[in-house]
C-alpha cells in the first residue's frame, strides 16, 4: 500500500512571524531599548502605601483632618534620648525647645509638637529618659519623601545632651522604598545567573537556555515602562516591581520552555525548521495563549478591590504577563526560525555523557509514565492521601490574624523600626497610635464634654485627649489601652462609631483604617471569587470540551494552595523560623496579602494545569484512550512542568531574600505553593482524580459539546480518533 504524505501546513500567523525574523528581533530590540528609557527610575515614582480603601470613613476623616488640623495626624518623630539624664534636665529641654523650633521652620513640615511643649505624658517614656518631638511633613508620598531626606540628615545624631533617631510613618514608608529598590537589584543578580545554570540542565544546549532569559528581560523591561506610563495616571506600588520580575522571568522560562522543547521534538522526527515552528505554533503555542489567559484572568480580579496596593499587582503582573507571552508567541518563532537545527548547538552536558548510549526518543519521561501508572493503579490511596496532606498543611490558617504593616516589615536594625520599637516597649498608651475622631457640625463646648465623658466611660479607653476647634471642626484623640492594631483596638473602632453625638463623627487612625480595609476585602471577596472561578471554567472548557475538567481544574488548583496558606500563618504569623529568615513577627498578617498570594499563586497553578490538560487532552483526541491520555501527558509534561516550576521557584526565593517582610513573605510563600503544585498536586493529586473519573471526564451535553466543536480550542495538530462510544445510557467521552 503506498503511503501518501501530507503537505505541512503553516498557518497564516506561522507565516507573519517567520517571513522576516531579523527585522521582527531587530524592531523587538530597539522596543526593549525604548522601554530602557521610558522605564528608568520608575521605582523612585512608586509609592509604599496603598493599603486603605479611598472611599472608607477613615480615609475622608484622615484628609479632613489633615487640612484642618494638621498638627493631628503627626507623620514624622523625633526620639530624642538625653541617655542617664532625665528628659525633664533643664538642658535637655533647652536643646529639645530649639531642635522643635528650628523644625517648625523647616519647609514642608507643619504641626509641630514636643513633650517639652505641651507637657503630654504619652509623649514621654516611662523611665523618663527619652521623649518624642513630632510633627507632619505635608504633600504626597514623593513630596514627603523628598522632604524627608532633605532635612533628616540635620537631625539624625548627637546634639549636646541628646541623641536623635529618626522614625514615624514617612520616615517607615522612605526606607521601605529604599530597601526595596535595593533587595530587587540583589535578587536579579541571584537569580538570573541561577536560572541560566538551570535552563542549561534542562535543554543541555546553551543556546536553547539563553531563549527564555531572553524573552523574560523584554517582558521585564516592556512592563516597567508600562508602570512609569501607569504613575502619571494612577498610584502604583513598590511592591508591585517585585512581581514584575518574578513573573516576568517565571513565565517566560514556562513559555519558552514549552515552545522550544515542542519545536525540539518536531525536529527530532525529521521536520524542517519551518513546519517544525507552524506544528509548534499550532499546539505548544495554543497552550501558552491560554496559559496567558488563565493567568491574566487570576490577577485581574485584584481590580474589583479599592486598594491600589492590590490594583498595582493586577497592572504589573497582567502587563507582564501579556508581554511574556506575545513575545513568546511572535519573538520566539523568529529566533528558532533564524536558529532552526543550531537551537541544540553548545551542548554543555555532551561531556557528562561520554560512553552512555542516547536515549531513544520514546524512552524520555519514561519514569514519569511509570509513576502515573502507580498512582492511577493506587488512585484512591493517592487522591485521599494527597487531598489529606495538604487540607493538614492548612490548618494553620484557620488561626490567621489580620493586620496592618507597619514598621516591623523593616529589619530590626533600621532607624525606624528601632524608633517604633522604643515608643511600642517605652512609652504609655501606643503614642501615634491613637484614634482620632473628627467631629463636624457646630457645637457648645458642654456638648464636647458631654461626648467626651461618653467616650472616655468605653471599657478600652486609656484617655482621650481634646477637643481641639477650628470652626464648625473638633477633632478628639483616643488612646487605646493596647496595642494600636490589636483585637481591643480595633474593637474601640465600631464602638466609638456608635457612640451618639449632636454632630457628625468619623473615626480614623492606624485600627481604623485596618478595619475599614478588612470591610473593603470582605465585601468585595466573593465578586473576585465568582470572576476567578467562572471565566477559568471557561477557558478549560474552551480548552478541553469537558465539563468536568474545568471544575477539577478549579478545586485542585484552590488545593494546591493550602500548604502556602499554613506556612505563612506558621511561620510569619506566628514566628517560627523568624530568627532562621531575619524578620519580626508582628503577630498578624496583612489584610491584602493573602488576597494577592492567591490570585498569583492560582494563576501561576493554572499555568502548569493548563500544561499538562492540554497534552492530556491531545492524546486523548488521537486515541481516545483515557488511561492512555493520562500516562502520556505526564510523561510528555512532567519533567518540563516540575523544571518550570523549580527554576521560578528559585527567581520567587531570590525575592524572598528580601529584608522587607511582606516581599519575604510573598517570594517564599509562592515558591512553596509552586512546588506544592507541580510535584505534588500534578504528579499524584491529578492522575489520581482523573483515573477515579475515568472516561466520564471528558464528558459534556449535546450543546456544549457542538459549542465546542464551533468555538473551542486544542492543541491537537490532528484530527481526533474516534472514541469507543458508551452504552446507551451511561455516560461517555465526547464524540
Amino acid at each position: 500500500m503506498t503511503e501518501v504524505n501530507t503537505p505541512p501546513r503553516v498557518g497564516a500567523w506561522t507565516r507573519f512571524v517567520t517571513a522576516r525574523p531579523r527585522r521582527s528581533l531587530l524592531v523587538a530590540l530597539v522596543l526593549t531599548a525604548l522601554a530602557v528609557l521610558a522605564g528608568g527610575g520608575v521605582a523612585d515614582r512608586l509609592g509604599a502605601g496603598g493599603w486603605e480603601d479611598p472611599a472608607a470613613e477613615s480615609t475622608y476623616a484622615t484628609k479632613a483632618l489633615e487640612r484642618e488640623f494638621p498638627g493631628s495626624q503627626p507623620n514624622l518623630l523625633l526620639l530624642l534620648d538625653a541617655g542617664d539624664a532625665s528628659v525633664d534636665d533643664p538642658a535637655v529641654a533647652a536643646r529639645a525647645e530649639r531642635l522643635a523650633e528650628r523644625l517648625a521652620n523647616e519647609k514642608g513640615v507643619t504641626g509641630v509638637g514636643s513633650y517639652w511643649q505641651s507637657g503630654t505624658p504619652a509623649l514621654r517614656a516611662e523611665d523618663g529618659h527619652e521623649a518624642l518631638i513630632a510633627a507632619r511633613i505635608t504633600g504626597d508620598e514623593k513630596t514627603a519623601g523628598e522632604t524627608l531626606e532633605r532635612i533628616a540628615p540635620h537631625y539624625r545624631g548627637v546634639h549636646g545632651p541628646v541623641e536623635v533617631t529618626v522614625g514615624g510613618p514617612v520616615a517607615v514608608r522612605h526606607e521601605m522604598q529604599a530597601i526595596i529598590q535595593e533587595d530587587l537589584t540583589r535578587a536579579e543578580l541571584i537569580a538570573l545567573p541561577v536560572t541560566l545554570v538551570l535552563l542549561v540542565m534542562v535543554f543541555g544546549s546553551a543556546v536553547a537556555a539563553l531563549l527564555p532569559l531572553g524573552i523574560g528581560i523584554v517582558a521585564i523591561l516592556g512592563t516597567n515602562a508600562i508602570l512609569r506610563g501607569l504613575t502619571e495616571l494612577t498610584d502604583v506600588s513598590v511592591f508591585a516591581i517585585n512581581l514584575t520580575t518574578a513573573l516576568g522571568l517565571g513565565l517566560a522560562v514556562d513559555y519558552a520552555l514549552f515552545i522550544v522543547r515542542r519545536f525540539r521534538e518536531e525536529l527530532s522526527t525529521g521536520a524542517e525548521p519551518l513546519t517544525a515552528i507552524g506544528t509548534t505554533l499550532r499546539t505548544a503555542g495554543r497552550t501558552v495563549l491560554f496559559s496567558a489567559l488563565t493567568v491574566a484572568v487570576s490577577l485581574a480580579a485584584m481590580l474589583v478591590f479599592p486598594q491600589y496596593f492590590l490594583r498595582s499587582f493586577a497592572y504589573a503582573g497582567i502587563a507582564v504577563v501579556l508581554l511574556a507571552a506575545a513575545a513568546a508567541l511572535i519573538l520566539l518563532p523568529a529566533a528558532l526560525m533564524l536558529l532552526g537545527h543550531r537551537v541544540n548547538s553548545l551542548d554543555l552536558r555532551r561531556v557528562f555523557r561520554r560512553g552512555q548510549r542516547p536515549k531513544p526518543a520514546g524512552e524520555e519521561g519514561r519514569a514519569w509514565a511509570r509513576s502515573a501508572s502507580l498512582v492511577m493503579r493506587r488512585a484512591p490511596f493517592f487522591a485521599l492521601g494527597t487531598t489529606a496532606v495538604l487540607v493538614l498543611l492548612g490548618l494553620p490558617f484557620l488561626g490567621v490574624k489580620f493586620g496592618t504593616a507597619d514598621d516591623r516589615q523593616l529589619p530590626s536594625t533600621s532607624e525606624s523600626h528601632v524608633v517604633q520599637q522604643h515608643i511600642r516597649e517605652g512609652f504609655p498608651g501606643s503614642p501615634g497610635g491613637g484614634l482620632d475622631v473628627l467631629a463636624e457640625g457646630r457645637a457648645t463646648e458642654a456638648q464636647y464634654g458631654a461626648y467626651k465623658e461618653r467616650v472616655a466611660g468605653l471599657p478600652d479607653v486609656l484617655r482621650v485627649d481634646g477637643p481641639l476647634v477650628k470652626g464648625d471642626s473638633a477633632y478628639f484623640t483616643v488612646l487605646p489601652k493596647g496595642e494600636a492594631v490589636d483585637e481591643p483596638a480595633q474593637r474601640l473602632v465600631g464602638e466609638l462609631r456608635e457612640v451618639r453625638a449632636p454632630f457628625d463623627t468619623k473615626v480614623t487612625g492606624t485600627a481604623a483604617v485596618l478595619v475599614d480595609s478588612k470591610d473593603a476585602i470582605g465585601e468585595r471577596l466573593p465578586l473576585a471569587a465568582v470572576f476567578i472561578t467562572i471565566v477559568t471554567l471557561l477557558l478549560v472548557f474552551l480548552l478541553t470540551g469537558s465539563v468536568l475538567v474545568p471544575i477539577q481544574a478549579v478545586v485542585l488548583n484552590a488545593l494546591s494552595l493550602t500548604a502556602m496558606f499554613g506556612a505563612v500563618v506558621w511561620i510569619f504569623q506566628d514566628g517560627h523560623l523568624s530568627g532562621l529568615l531575619g524578620f519580626t513577627s508582628p503577630g498578624s498578617i496583612e489584610t491584602t496579602l493573602p488576597v494577592l498570594m492567591f490570585c498569583v499563586a492560582f494563576g501561576l497553578s493554572m499555568d502548569y494545569g493548563v500544561f499538562l490538560l492540554s497534552r492530556i487532552k491531545e492524546e486523548y483526541d488521537h486515541t481516545g484512550d483515557h488511561d492512555q491520555a493520562v500516562r502520556h501527558g505526564l510523561q510528555r509534561t512532567g519533567g518540563l512542568i516540575t523544571a518550570a516550576a523549580v527554576i521560578l521557584a528559585v527567581v520567587m526565593v531570590a525575592i524572598g531574600t528580601s529584608r522587607v517582610t511582606n516581599t519575604k513573605m510573598l517570594g517564599l510563600g509562592i515558591a512553596l505553593a509552586v512546588l506544592m503544585d507541580a510535584m505534588i498536586v500534578r504528579s499524584l493529586l491529578v492522575p489520581a482524580v482523573m483515573r477515579l473519573t475515568g472516561r466520564a471526564t471528558w464528558w459534556a451535553p449535546g450543546p456544549l459539546r457542538r459549542f465546542h466543536e464551533r468555538f473551542g480550542l486544542s492543541e491537537s495538530d490532528q484530527e481526533p480518533a474516534r472514541a469507543p462510544q458508551p452504552a446507551r445510557g451511561k455516560v461517555g467521552a465526547p464524540g
